[in-house]
């Protein structure tokens, strides 16, 4: 990692702090750390919740986050879900409203739920390379897949808004760019690339339906009562109103 990140959480270890058990075991991290240690949110902490940043969570984990062997960018979205998820909780409780509309009767309404609540996913267990393997329904062959990390997440977002504007971005393309590690043997980055360019829709959909199922990840799927009577899944996000309903 670069030195300034492992420097800043050698200086922040010593703050107060806890563990948190990420849901990924730390199984695709070359560390192999299964917990990490998390700084508790303070009051210097509001200038980050405050400044308006497109960049918050990656500048809140990166304040909080008191591994030197570790980058946020490294980490797979679900275990940046499990840390942000700490941080809210410790600073704030574990109840967060949410804006839900009536499916019955379109009215607008406010649930609460319980975020110290949501189970993990555990998915399935990768190979000693932290990769994934399946076979592709429609062209027989045997892939390996990794599992986005919070960092390529970010850099395709950003990629999409720099594309030409009345084009429509690749994203489909630059995903499985980043998410086929090889096929059927073979671990060339150009040879990989023709074959993503004719891949059936088919196989593609199956990548990214095994990807979804087997990633370890927070189920972040909560059930509420709407005002009608009936039962409603709502899925938890970390847009802004995450945090900053409390500023």
């Amino acid at each position: 990692m670069d030195n300034q990140t492992s420097q800043y959480a050698q200086q922040n270890i010593s703050l107060p702090h806890d563990v948190v058990p990420l849901p990924s075991g730390g199984v695709f991290y070359k560390s192999k750390k299964s917990t990490v240690k998390v700084g508790y949110l303070t009051a210097n902490d509001e200038n980050i919740l405050m400044g308006g940043s497109d960049d918050l969570t990656m500048a809140l984990v990166r304040a909080k986050l008191f591994e030197p062997d570790l980058k946020p960018e490294e980490l797979l979205e679900g275990d940046i879900e499990a840390i942000l998820i700490f941080l809210r909780n410790t600073a704030f409780g574990p109840e967060m409203v949410v804006n839900v509309t009536d499916p019955k009767t379109s009215q607008p309404f406010q649930a609460t739920v319980l975020l110290d609540e949501l189970n993990i996913r555990k998915g399935s267990k990768p190979n000693e390379e932290g990769l994934f393997e399946t076979v592709l329904p429609v062209s027989g062959a045997s892939v390996k897949l990794k599992p986005l990390s919070f960092g390529d997440l970010v850099e395709l977002r950003i990629m999409a808004s720099k594309y030409p504007a009345g084009r429509p971005a690749p994203r489909a393309t630059w995903r499985l760019e980043r998410q086929i590690a090889e096929y059927n043997g073979s671990r060339d980055k150009g040879e990989i690339g023709q074959i993503i360019n004719t891949m059936m829709i088919a196989d593609s959909k199956h990548i990214r339906k095994f990807l979804d199922d087997n990633e370890p990840k927070l189920d972040m799927e909560r059930v509420v009562i709407t005002p009608s009577g009936d039962r409603l899944t709502v899925n938890v996000g970390f847009g802004v109103d995450f945090f900053r309903p409390f500023f």
